[in-house]
């Protein structure tokens, strides 16, 4: 017998505004790496599992940052992926995203406590 959990998904602001900087930052490693101008398949399928990861993120609202998170809910592939992308990314994401790269930076007192 199993038992189905039934989580609401998030759709607050700062989960909307977390998943099109992931997905940004995802287009920008698939532009620059695999010389895409839209997502490959590869990509596109990391696109997707990591907004459904933020919509389904049981700190909703409050999250902190993924890398600072106490529950790992990524699978072990995925999270050396998005790893691998938002290493390479971030510095792009000055100068393609500035605004979302500076009001991504954390500040202290800020998040969950």
């Amino acid at each position: 017998m199993t038992r189905e959990v039934k989580r609401q998904l998030n759709e607050g602001p700062r989960i909307r505004r977390e998943q099109e900087l992931v997905s940004k930052m995802i287009h920008i490693y698939c532009r620059k790496k695999h010389h895409h101008t839209a997502f490959c398949e590869e990509c596109q399928e990391l696109n997707v599992y990591a907004r459904n990861r933020l919509s389904l993120c049981r700190f909703g609202e409050d999250k902190t940052a993924c890398a600072k998170c106490p529950i790992h809910c990524y699978k072990q592939d995925y999270r050396q992926k998005i790893k691998d992308v938002m290493r390479y990314s971030g510095p792009w994401m000055l100068l393609y995203h500035p605004i979302e790269s500076i009001r991504h930076i954390p500040m202290p007192g800020k998040g969950r406590k």
